[in-house]
């Protein structure tokens, strides 16, 4: 091992809204300096349509961050440069884009340089429904492999070759222009070695395994004659693309000359293959074997790993996919989520924030500076105030059962096209009491994953979390943690999904032999534990059984 101030390393973690580079001391995982960049165009709302559930992200955005970001860390420590080892990133998924034949997003090319369908596919894109229903009719009847059987049985939207067949049956242009199809974990590494040739562009197992079908089972992705049989054009994306997979502990290459000019930083620097947020950002939390990761934010995304020798012939129904490496090597990595969690409680707040919007901020009797300032103040004030009338609230007092579906049902059992409901309404329903049943939604979603995992002989012996509601709502934790009836560990590290990894570029470089040593010394441990209340588990109990009677109703009518 090199002497202590020699190892440096940088983790870049992609999220939704925003980039954000940390600079780490591999040696203790000590956090020297973070620098976040937030997307412009994405800000501005281009290339969406939140009603058509469109979400697309250009890939200057990325670009942009990842020069901003790093020169942003080095630029708070200038004298470390020199000693940085590795660099590794993290992106949201399934975030795929169209490439031409030298790996260049279609997007950074003139005639398309404004077009929606050649952006990146953002993860929460729901627009590839119908292709979504065509994949799993097809797993179902047409007399080969079931090539979503480690994908939990149900193929989603929200994933590979869902967006690559909706894309190439609407846009003529961009499926005559496309030469390969590339997730945003594999493409920025690739981009930053100067080897985005896609024919030989290394593929991520996480992205692959649990978004695009590949497994050992079958030697890789899915047949030609699977695919051809959607669309002619899904085999030649496939056979433009390697089957072999990567986990993030291998090396991708090196710093290209040109990146290396761009961020100050020596060509010797080693890039790590990608992953997915929330996979690594396990890894940062400190995930080991039986314990549930969720990352809590915007969504969530629910992580959990199991040795490989104990998952022979288990295959798990209705999740997000497992997947050997995934998120640690020889470990098998199980993925589920929710397709909205904060996003709920940020709806209600721009629900009820539709009069001060465009009542107030039309107020003849207040002046302009006054209008914004209290714009601003309640716009703070808001989810807070909410949060203490919720707290009064009793348990089961209100009579509201809400579904946590607003953007569809990712697990268990994906179903894009479900809706969220809320019930029970009365004409003392206030807007506290709403809040609590959305918050206790959410709860339940989480808790209807930790049954399927149970039903399905998966034990879970603890729950880790981590992410902006993780850190930011005892009142959410504390429902989340009576209604699993389980301790809730909280990461201490505020970037724990670029912790992780930095974790595994400190293991590209070779401080480490493994992840699971990088974490023993770069782990930041835990801040805090929620515990259950037993008399509020045992409430929340008969909530939960309400809250499945309503979903399996609406359900069921909504067929």
């Amino acid at each position: 091992m090199n002497t202590p101030k020699e190892n440096y390393v940088i983790g870049v973690d992609y999220g939704t809204d925003s980039v954000r580079a940390l600079l780490v001391d591999a040696n203790n995982g000590e956090e020297f300096a973070l620098s976040v960049f937030e997307y412009p165009r994405w800000k501005q709302g281009l290339y969406c349509n939140a009603a058509k559930n469109q979400f697309r992200q250009h890939p200057l955005d990325y670009i942009e961050g990842i020069e901003f970001t790093i020169l942003g860390v080095l630029r708070q420590c200038p004298d470390v440069a020199k000693n940085v080892k590795a660099i590794s990133i993290d992106t949201t998924g399934s975030t795929p884009i169209a490439v031409d034949k030298t790996g260049t997003p279609l997007a950074l090319r003139p005639e398309f340089s404004e077009n929606s369908n050649a952006m990146f596919v953002l993860w929460k894109d729901h627009t590839a429904i119908k292709e979504a229903d065509d994949i799993n009719h097809q797993c179902r009847t047409w007399g080969g492999v079931d090539f979503s059987k480690y994908s939990g049985g149900i193929y989603s939207s929200e994933w590979y070759w869902a967006k690559v067949l909706h894309i190439i049956r609407e846009d003529q242009k961009i499926a005559n222009q496309a030469f390969s199809w590339v997730e945003h974990c594999d493409w920025l590494p690739a981009l930053l070695t100067g080897q985005t040739n896609p024919l030989t562009l290394k593929r991520s197992r996480c992205a692959a395994g649990h978004k695009a079908m590949w497994h050992k089972e079958w030697d890789g992705f899915p047949s030609n004659d699977f695919l051809s049989k959607l669309d002619e054009r899904l085999s030649v994306v496939k056979n433009n693309m390697p089957a072999e997979t990567i986990t993030a502990d291998e090396i991708l290459g090196t710093l290209s000359q040109e990146w290396a000019q761009r961020l100050g930083l020596s060509q010797t620097v080693l890039i790590g293959s990608g992953a997915f947020d929330a996979h690594i950002g396990a890894v940062g939390g400190e995930i080991k074997p039986y314990y549930l990761s969720k990352v809590i934010g915007t969504s969530t995304c629910d992580m959990l790993i199991v040795p490989t020798a104990e998952t022979q012939n288990v295959v798990v129904k209705g999740i997000c996919g497992q997947v050997d490496g995934s998120i640690i090597p020889n470990m098998e990595g199980m993925e589920a989520g929710q397709s909205a969690f904060g996003d709920i409680y940020a709806w209600f707040k721009k629900l009820l924030m539709w009069p001060v919007e465009n009542i107030l901020s039309t107020s003849e009797i207040l002046d302009i500076q006054i209008r914004e300032k209290l714009k601003q103040e309640i716009s703070s004030k808001l989810i807070i105030k909410l949060t203490e009338e919720a707290a009064k609230i009793p348990i089961a007092e209100s009579g509201i059962v809400a579904l946590d579906w607003m953007n569809g049902r990712r697990t268990p059992d994906a179903n894009q096209t479900l809706k969220g409901v809320i019930a029970g309404l009365n004409l003392g329903s206030d807007a506290p009491r709403i809040f609590r049943a959305l918050v206790e939604a959410t709860a339940f979603g989480s808790k209807a994953i930790v049954e399927r995992f149970l039903s399905e002989e998966i034990r879970i012996d603890g729950v880790i979390a981590l992410g902006g509601v993780a850190k930011k709502s005892p009142f959410v934790m504390q429902i989340l943690a009576d209604v699993l009836n389980m301790p809730i560990q909280v990461v201490a590290s505020e970037q724990a999904c670029a912790l992780g990894a930095a974790m595994y570029a400190a293991v590209v470089a070779g401080i480490y032999p493994n992840v699971n040593e990088a974490q023993i010394n770069m782990g930041q441990g835990f801040e805090k534990t929620y515990y259950p209340i037993t008399e509020n588990a045992e409430k929340y109990e008969v909530l939960f059984n309400q809250y499945s009677n309503l979903g399996n109703l609406i359900e069921k009518n909504s067929l």
